[in-house]
């Protein structure tokens, strides 16, 4: 039944909800309550009550299956996605209904990853945790706005993405470089050229097509900020590219080895034919190469950090690595920042006599040369 009772200074109105939920509310004016009292026992005579929350029926693995649906084609989906959403399953199950998930469960979740080791043993990088939630998040976000869901039970508490160290700069020295060459097959090593040459990442490098080489630039339109850029050529490539294009005998991709395709006959003789296959994994090889060569901690897309480290030691400024790096924001690449520092030092230490009396600069100059002189004829 519902009434209204005057409470103090303010009215309250006094009813039960269609689910059967006590509601009590306060207003300064009784008029007001009155009005609100009408309006709520209106809606709810025709059904229309605006505190009701629709029923959700809808499973983790319906919202998995629509989600799939508008997602696998996402360049992003057969790398990781496909593999965060079948953990995600397992772990929920695919008959709980979504809207039974809450905060405290994702919390959880989250923890459980932390714990669980990688296929090699080792604890998981917050990196790797932070993607898997990331997932979780968007997947949840998708079923409040198709209407399978009120509201994304991740909003209910802090975000549960770790802060991550993305800090880590390994780079090969020169001689260390040199190292890693003499130690990779002839395929590998291109590729390596290839790669210090230009900071393209690993993908980019092994899905290069002859036609993105042209009038002394690599053009690149698939990358991972989808934001196309355009890549000099140095002489060191030129070579390269000259190299491989007279071996060539696939006119697409640049990078490729040779596979049999069987025993074929000509005239009275059986002959071994091959065919150019395109690369698109080195990680055995790689990872052989640096054993060889005793390289440690280093990973191929350090060879990008070698890249953007040795422009910078010799010279080029950090506009210039941003752009070729294609990093949206200068903040990205400050992380090489303290390598131009000792360059810069000595570049201003030319200045140190500009402002020496010339008197003393010419004393200093003649007391370095006998003191050279003295030196000389010691060592003699």
């Amino acid at each position: 039944m519902a009434t209204i009772r005057k409470r103090g200074k303010t009215y309250q109105i006094d009813y039960f909800d269609p689910t059967g939920k006590r509601i009590r509310k306060s207003f300064d004016k009784r008029k007001d309550a009155e009005a609100e009292l009408g309006k709520r026992v209106s809606l709810k005579a025709e059904g229309r009550y605006l505190d009701v929350k629709k029923e959700c029926v809808t499973t983790l693995g319906e919202l998995i299956k629509k989600y799939t649906e508008n997602f696998e084609n996402q360049r992003s989906f057969k790398n990781w996605k496909k593999l965060c959403l079948e953990n995600f399953k397992e772990y929920f199950g695919v008959d709980t209904i979504i809207d039974n998930i809450r905060y405290v469960h994702f919390e959880t979740y989250r923890n459980h990853l932390r714990k669980k080791l990688t296929h090699k043993g080792t604890i998981r990088a917050d990196a790797s945790v932070n993607r898997e939630m990331s997932c979780l998040h968007h997947l949840f976000a998708k079923g409040v706005e198709w209407e399978l869901l009120e509201q994304n039970p991740l909003k209910k508490g802090k975000s549960l993405l770790t802060k991550e160290n993305n800090k880590r700069l390994r780079f090969l020295s020169h001689d260390e470089l040199q190292k890693l060459l003499a130690a990779a097959p002839d395929h590998l090593k291109e590729i390596i050229i290839c790669a210090v040459n230009s900071g393209m990442r690993r993908g980019e490098v092994l899905s290069l097509k002859w036609n993105q080489i042209r009038n002394g630039f690599i053009y690149l339109q698939k990358t991972k900020t989808n934001e196309a850029r355009q890549i000099p050529i140095n002489d060191t490539l030129v070579d390269l590219f000259g190299k491989i294009k007279k071996q060539n005998s696939n006119p697409l991709y640049v990078f490729k080895y040779k596979t049999s395709e069987g025993v074929k006959e000509v005239g009275n003789l059986k002959v071994m034919t091959f065919k150019d296959t395109p690369i698109k994994n080195v990680k055995h090889s790689f990872n052989t190469a640096l054993k060889k060569a005793e390289i440690d901690d280093f990973r191929f897309h350090d060879l990008r950090h070698t890249f953007a480290s040795h422009l910078l030691m010799n010279g080029a400024s950090l506009k210039d690595v941003q752009e070729l790096l294609g990093h949206k924001t200068m903040e990205m690449t400050m992380r090489y920042a303290h390598l131009s520092q000792e360059h810069k030092r000595n570049a201003v230490n030319l200045l140190n006599s500009l402002t020496t009396p010339q008197n003393e600069t010419v004393t200093n100059c003649h007391n370095d040369h006998e003191n050279q002189k003295k030196e000389a004829a010691g060592n003699g």
